[in-house]
């Protein structure tokens, strides 16, 4: 099997250890027998994919595999038949190109692994699918951003109007109007025929922003118009046809929220959530720089000495990469020639609360985030071997995340291999166990 696989043109990713298959290519394991791969399937935090292809008579566990870091798990019908696998790669192979593109890095900015796998997703989606697409996020990650982009990928729509509708500045009176157009005489004032979103985004794609801001009559109106593909102007005597993608975003938990369960259901049929930017520090600095760029009457960003880079890696930014964007713009005013941004160039506001020689301290400010939440523990119950429990988890998947392997994650936590290796394998069955226990669920 394996040397039909290469024949076919595939990688074969051989993932038996956390060591193999760093790569960062799609890659296949054939699967013999049930015990063939003992640990996990791929390195956390890696950057690569893996099909698990088990053959014919070998069963596996596929959402332990998931679990373990396969991106997927098929069964061979027989010894020849590659069909299954061939999809799947040509199809990670086509995202993992796009991803990579100028299509998309000129406006979607980072390299950290949250960043790669949720464009990984949205690509996949774009590109692939033809569904509605909801998508979920803090206020000023860049839901907006990730539209733009939806309809850019999307061959079938790329081609016709993107048209934005900001749900938060609808007038109830005129909505329908705003939303379906309206004939002239319609209503008092109506001395022109007026084109609706419905009209403008058919063959395109209709963007509706802060969609949780809808009211309850015209999310009716909406679904309706969703599954049909027909509106009615106000005013008007027959109903029209549109054709067009819907994209929906929203900060806010619309499901808790007393927003319409069938039309949520519609719009959630690919739900992408967008990471806040404390998930995503390393890419922080491109981030603010990508941004300065844009202020520069030459396009080109001046470098960032280490202390600034360091208090910006550093900075909460609960308004995420907006508010990472006006930092930016106070910093180009401020900022004078050829030479690298430095301290003085960040406004006071903009500046970290330093210890008393004036240098910021990274233990300070990591030290009161975990002071908060124990606190939040402790009032939920959770007592101290827990909390030691826990905070190793944590540090050990923070450390996998940012260090992106398991040795580089070793020497972060100040372990050897083999006990990160052996901690990450005890998540592992963790995970499983409680993904499994029915009583987890109900207690929780």
């Amino acid at each position: 099997m394996r040397a039909r696989l290469l024949a076919a043109g595939l990688r074969d990713a051989d993932a038996r250890t956390p060591e193999a298959s760093t790569e960062g290519a799609p890659g296949v394991v054939v699967l013999a027998e049930p015990s063939a791969l003992g640990g996990p399937v791929w390195p956390p935090g890696g950057s690569g994919r893996v099909l698990v292809a088990a053959l014919p008579g070998v069963r596996v566990d596929p959402w332990g595999l998931l679990a373990r870091g396969a991106a997927d798990v098929v069964h061979l019908d027989g010894d020849d038949d590659l069909a299954p696998v061939l999809e799947r790669l040509t199809r990670w192979e086509a995202v993992d190109r796009l991803v990579t593109s100028g299509e998309v890095t000129a406006t979607s900015v980072g390299t950290s692994t949250r960043w790669r796998d949720f464009l990984r997703e949205l690509v996949e989606v774009a590109r692939f699918s033809r569904s509605p697409v909801l998508l979920t996020g803090e206020t000023g990650v860049g839901k907006e951003v990730a539209a733009r982009l939806v309809h850019r990928l999307d061959p079938r729509r790329s081609g016709g109007d993107l048209v934005l509708v900001d749900c938060t500045t609808v007038v109830p009176t005129l909505a329908g109007s705003e939303f379906f157009g309206h004939e002239r005489g319609a209503f008092t004032g109506a001395t022109a025929a007026h084109e609706g979103a419905f009209a403008r985004a058919d063959g395109g794609t209709l963007f509706l922003d802060e969609v949780g801001e809808l009211p309850t009559g015209l999310q009716a109106a909406l679904l309706r118009v969703v599954q049909e593909g027909t509106y009615q102007t106000v005013g008007g005597t027959h109903r029209r046809r549109t054709d067009f993608r819907l994209v929906a975003a929203t900060h806010r938990d619309l499901q808790a929220d007393g927003f319409r369960a069938d039309l949520y259901h519609r719009l959630a049929a690919s739900h992408l959530h967008v990471p806040p930017l404390r998930a995503r520090r390393e890419d922080v600095v491109p981030l603010f720089r990508y941004f300065l760029a844009e202020q520069c009457a030459d396009g080109r960003a001046p470098d960032v000495v280490p202390e600034v880079a360091a208090a910006l890696e550093e900075r909460e930014f609960p308004g995420n990469v907006r508010e990472l964007r006006q930092v930016a713009a106070r910093v180009a005013a401020r900022h004078v020639g050829e030479g690298p941004v430095t301290p003085g160039d960040l406004p006071p506001e903009d500046r970290p609360v330093g210890s008393t020689d004036g240098s910021p301290d990274p233990a300070d400010r990591w030290e009161r985030g975990l002071e908060g939440a124990v606190r939040d523990a402790l009032r939920a119950g959770v007592g101290l071997k827990e909390l030691k429990a826990r905070t190793a988890d944590v540090a050990t998947r923070a450390a996998l995340d940012i260090a992106g392997g398991s040795g580089a994650a070793a020497h972060l936590l100040g372990v050897s291999r083999r006990a990160l290796d052996y901690r990450t394998a005890a998540l592992e069955r963790d995970h499983a166990a409680r993904s499994t226990d029915p009583s987890s669920e109900a207690s929780s």
